[in-house]
Parts: C-alpha cells; sequence; structure tokens
C-alpha cells in the first residue's frame, strides 16, 4: 500500500499484533521443522527395515512417523486459528480506519460518489484483502519454511537430481509472471462490475417507488441484467487467466519428474544409488513442488489483494476538506451569536472524486433537502462550473434571535448551514460563534452546541427509543417523554402497540414525513443546543402537519438561536428577521415587516411561491 502523509501502510496495521503474530511464526516453524522429517523417515524404512529385515525399526519408524503426524496437526490447527483471528483483527483496524477517514469526508465527496462504490470498497475489497491475508500469508512463511530445508535435505541426498529437479523452475516463474500482470486488469474490472451491480441495487431499491409507479420494472430489469452480463464476462475473463496463471506454472515443474525418474531409477539400477536415497528423493520431490505452486498461486491472490488496496488507497488519497486545528480550543458553553464575515465559497468540479473514477455530477453543487448521502442529507442543485455557491455573505444573528434564511433553490441556503457545522469550510472570510472563528475551535464542542435538523431527517431502522437517544446517548425514560410532548408526537407514541420500543422501519418508513420530522424535533430537543439550525423543516408536509411541526420547532427555538432556511412565507414571517439570497449573494435583509413594505426580492420570492399555492 502506498503511504502517503498520515496514510497508514498494511504492516502499520500489522505491528500492534507483533506479539501474537511471533508466536503464529514460532509454532509454523515448529511444525514445519516436524514435517521435514517425515520424508526422510522412508529411507530407513526401505534401507533398513525392509531391506535389512529390521522389524525393530520398522515400528519405531512407523511410531516416530504417528507421533510427528498428530504434533505436526495439532500445531497447525492452533497456529492456524490463532492467526486467522488476528488477522480478521487487523483488516478490521483497517477497515474502522477507513470508516473513521469516510466520516470526515465533505458532503460533497458523497454527492460526488455512488453509494455502492463506498460500500464494495469498505465491505468487499477490504475483505478480499483479510481472505488472503488469512489464507494464504501463514501458508506462505509455512511454504517457505518447507521449501528452504526440503531444499537442503535434496541437496544433501543427492545434488544432480536436485539440479535436474529445478532445471526447469525459471521457465514456470517466467510463466507466472507473464499471465499475472495481465490477471491485475482483469481483476480491477472485476471488481469495478461488481461494484455497479451494488450501486444498481441499493439505488433502485432506496427508489423503488418511482420504479412501480412508473412502470419501470422491466427497464430496470434489463439494465440489471445488462450489468450482470458485464460482470459474468469479467469473472469468466478473470477465471480463464487464473487457470493458465495457477496451472501453467505447475504443468511446467511436472516435467521434471520425468527427467528425475529416468535418471534416478537409471542410477538405482546401476547401482550407484541405494533404493531408500532415491525412494526419500522422490518424496520430497513430491513435497517440494506443492510449496512451490502455493507461492505461485498466493503470487496469484496477491495479484487480486494488490487491486482492492489500490480500491482502498483511491478513498484514503481523498483528503478530508475539514480538519480539526492540533490547537483547537474548547467551546464548554455557548451564548450563540453568530457572524457571517465576507464568506465566500466556490464547489470546485474535482473535489470529492474517488481516484480515477468518473464522478456522479461533473458540475459544482449546492445542497437542498433530500434523503441522500450519510452525512448531509441534501439533494444536488446545479450551479455553472466554478460559480460561486456564496460569494462575500456577511451577516450576524444575535444571541436568541431566530433568522430566516430565503431564496431560490441553488441560490446557497443549505451551504449556510454545512458551514455552520464545519462540514465545508470557506474559501475565504471568517464565521464566528460568539466571537471565535470556527476553525478555532473544537468539532466536536462545535456539533455538540450546534444541531442540524433537515427536511428529510436521518431515522435509524431501530426503535424510537435509540433514534431519540442517538444526540443524547443518556437519556432516561422522562427526558423522551418530555422530548416527545415538546415535539407534539407523545399521544401517536402512546398509542402505539410498544410506544418507545416500537421499531421504525428502514430510514424510518413506518411512520410519516410528519412523525418523523417530530422525531426530529424531540431528537433536537434532547440536545439542547445554543444554535439550532432547521433546514426546509415544513417543505415535506401537509398542512396540518406542517402546523404540528411548526408548533414543535417553536417550543425548542425559545431561548435560542435558531437559523431557519425555508421557503415558506408562514415560517419566514416567524423570524426576528430575514437574508434573502440570489446569485450566491444578499439582495434584501430586514425584519419580514421591513421586506414585505419594499416590495423587492423577498415579495417576489413569497408572491411567486404564493401564486403557486
Amino acid at each position: 500500500m502506498s503511504c502517503p502523509a498520515g496514510k497508514k501502510t498494511l504492516l502499520d496495521y500489522a505491528i500492534p499484533y507483533w506479539r501474537r503474530l511471533l508466536l503464529v511464526l514460532f509454532l509454523s516453524l515448529l511444525s514445519t521443522g516436524l514435517s521435514l522429517v517425515l520424508p526422510y523417515l522412508s529411507k530407513d524404512l526401505i534401507d533398513r527395515a525392509f531391506l535389512g529385515h529390521d522389524p525393530r525399526t520398522l515400528f519405531m519408524i512407523v511410531a516416530l512417523f504417528i507421533g510427528i503426524t498428530i504434533v505436526s496437526f495439532v500445531l497447525n490447527i492452533v497456529s492456524g486459528l490463532r492467526y486467522t483471528r488476528t488477522s480478521a483483527e487487523i483488516l478490521f483496524d483497517m477497515r474502522l480506519s477507513l470508516y473513521r477517514h469516510l466520516q470526515q469526508l465533505s458532503p460533497r465527496f458523497y454527492a460526488r460518489t455512488r453509494l455502492g462504490e463506498i460500500v464494495s470498497r469498505i465491505n468487499n475489497d477490504i475483505a478480499e484483502v483479510q481472505r488472503v491475508a488469512a489464507e494464504t500469508a501463514l501458508a506462505w512463511v509455512g511454504n517457505v519454511l518447507f521449501l528452504v530445508g526440503t531444499i537442503a535435505i535434496m541437496l544433501w541426498l543427492d545434488a544432480r537430481l536436485f539440479l535436474l529437479t529445478v532445471a526447469l523452475i525459471p521457465a514456470s516463474v517466467w510463466a507466472l509472471i507473464h499471465y499475472r500482470r495481465r490477471l491485475e486488469g482483469r481483476v480491477a474490472t472485476l471488481r469495478q462490475t461488481s461494484a455497479d451491480i451494488g450501486s444498481f441495487l441499493i439505488e433502485t431499491l432506496q427508489g423503488v417507488k418511482l420504479v412501480v409507479t412508473s412502470n419501470a420494472q422491466q427497464r430496470e430489469e434489463l439494465r440489471f441484467r445488462g450489468k450482470n452480463d458485464a460482470f459474468i464476462r469479467a469473472l469468466m475473463s478473470m477465471q480463464f487467466l487464473s487457470y493458465f496463471a495457477g496451472g501453467m506454472p505447475g504443468l511446467i515443474l511436472s516435467a521434471s519428474t520425468v527427467l528425475v525418474f529416468l535418471y534416478g531409477g537409471h542410477r538405482v539400477i546401476q547401482g550407484t544409488l541405494s533404493m531408500g536415497a532415491f525412494v526419500a528423493f522422490l518424496a520430497y520431490q513430491m513435497r517440494l513442488f506443492p510449496p512451490i505452486q502455493a507461492l505461485m498461486g498466493l503470487y496469484t491472490s496477491l495479484a487480486t489483494a494488490k487491486v482492492s488496496l489500490a480500491r482502498v488507497d483511491q478513498i484514503f488519497d481523498t483528503a478530508p476538506e475539514v480538519m480539526e486545528a492540533p490547537d483547537a480550543g474548547a467551546l464548554p458553553t455557548v451564548r450563540g451569536d453568530v457572524s457571517f464575515e465576507n464568506v465566500s465559497l466556490t464547489f470546485d468540479r474535482n473535489v470529492g472524486q474517488i481516484g480515477n473514477l468518473p464522478p456522479i455530477e461533473n458540475r459544482p453543487v449546492d445542497y437542498e433537502a433530500s434523503p441522500d448521502g450519510p452525512i448531509s442529507n441534501r439533494r444536488q442543485v446545479s450551479n455553472p462550473p466554478h460559480t460561486p455557491v456564496l460569494d462575500r455573505v456577511s451577516f450576524s444573528v444575535r444571541a436568541g434571535e431566530t433568522l430566516a434564511v430565503v431564496g431560490q433553490s441553488g441560490s446557497g441556503k443549505s451551504t449556510i448551514a454545512d458551514l455552520l457545522l464545519r462540514l465545508l469550510d470557506p474559501d475565504a472570510g471568517v464565521i464566528r460563534l460568539d466571537g471565535k472563528d470556527l476553525r478555532t475551535l473544537r468539532l466536536a464542542d462545535l456539533r455538540r452546541h450546534i444541531v442540524l435538523v433537515d427536511q428529510e431527517p436521518f431515522v435509524f431502522h431501530a426503535s424510537i427509543a435509540e433514534n431519540l437517544r442517538y444526540a443524547c446517548p443518556n437519556a432516561s425514560l422522562s427526558d423522551l417523554k418530555e422530548a416527545a410532548a415538546a415535539a407534539g408526537i407523545d399521544e401517536f407514541i402512546r398509542n402505539l402497540p410498544q410506544q418507545f420500543e416500537t421499531q421504525v422501519g428502514e430510514r424510518g418508513m413506518a411512520l410519516s414525513a410528519g412523525e418523523r420530522q417530530r422525531i426530529a424535533i424531540a431528537r433536537a430537543f434532547l440536545a439542547d443546543p445554543a444554535l439550532l439550525v432547521l433546514d426546509e423543516p415544513t417543505a415535506a408536509l401537509d398542512p396540518v402537519s406542517e402546523r404540528q411541526v411548526v408548533a414543535g420547532y417553536e417550543a425548542i427555538m425559545k431561548g435560542r438561536t435558531t437559523i431557519l432556511i425555508s421557503h415558506r412565507l408562514e415560517l419566514a414571517n416567524q423570524a426576528d428577521k430575514v437574508i434573502v439570497l440570489d446569485g450566491a449573494t444578499i439582495v434584501e435583509s430586514g425584519s419580514p415587516e421591513e421586506l414585505q413594505l419594499r416590495q423587492g426580492s423577498f415579495s417576489r420570492l413569497f408572491g411567486v411561491a404564493a401564486a403557486a399555492r
């Protein structure tokens, strides 16, 4: 694995487990040493026991054979199990490191990268590395040790026969390297087609309602079949080369056995080599080829692991856009004063792209509310390439005030929420909380005091209680009831058969949009933030649900700073002041009453919206 600054190699993950690995190596060495004795026993068995007519030697050799076989078997089991567990823990550390890295990446990474690609790399590719490590690395150690010992004994038994044995190894190695180089490309293609299938399934199953209501089932089945056909073609191509890469070297090596039989048999007939020595040599030769072939097979397996490591490295090579400063200050308490000072942000087209894979959207994006994306639940709103999403935006909110941010889609409203939570950092300008630059504060403290609630808040496939406690794990049942009452969802929960223990289904689909929104209100109430950011909190709700949700938000907005991003005039009118974004800049600001009197951008925006409704 390559190693840019800050990125671990596979060896770095293994070092903490060196004591366990050393024990495994010792057990493997002991088992290999014992197994090397077994073929040599055949020499004494023939020359001393059979040809020498010595029954005592016969029984002694048989007893040694049984004892060594049993001990080797036990040692192999112990070392194999210990190594499998250790390798699994090492690869989990790698998977955990990748998972942590993914949590640091910005919303635009997830906007441009298919979820199936990410899941394939964190699951399938790292699993392939673990498989190769568990199945072949320990075997590699044992095979190398056995190979060295076997070569030494074969040289001692008869050097000329040994030279015949290894005469064709260079040709075998050439064949392996030749096919292995071609195999890497086939493996990379196979990994990509597999990831394409995963992405297709995730996307179409998330949008199954649209698929069905659009009568697109057969079209999607054809697309599925096409992606599967591509996978099968890649699989067959890889498998074809695998047979050659694994079988051709062994086929070449088997020709040397013919030479040994001819030359060694001739010397036994001539009386220049004992029958026992020849049989022992053949026994070692038969045991010489399996480790050679196994090492060649390992070379082929490493081709697949190399591809998987390269795919994982592509994610590690995507640098986080937001990093906590080494000397970041603590933020124990927050009043809630917020200011944006000449803040500008431009989304570059290449940010968040994995390696050389094409991004889903090859354009800068702003984010509006949507259930997509593991960090920022936003849908993409296209902007022309390199056009600023925010351009020298300045405003301030005093502690306890409510600021409404309004404007057309793509004007940068939701980007303000991401900047406040430092999911993104501005290209220019400063954002302050209580007069402190956000970049100088600890991320955990910042995100403890600021809570973001989206239009489609994420709800886990868990109980209502688990979803409510997500922001406050130690909340008691009475805390949950108080939060539910504040959010106006307590009566709904009481009428459920299992009340707070009711499972809400995948992404909360067992609940209505209004119920999911009120779950989010209750979760925000439990978090008790100093600054509440509401991003389109009622855009997807009917009028009745909207009134219920707004009542819940009013309960948690009291006494705390609130930034309300909305298309709704009713919500904007509840704010102390409003800013209107258009073309990435603030075109109007003031109280709702002042803006309505001006008959400017604010009035035009909601006049069109009111007519549409």
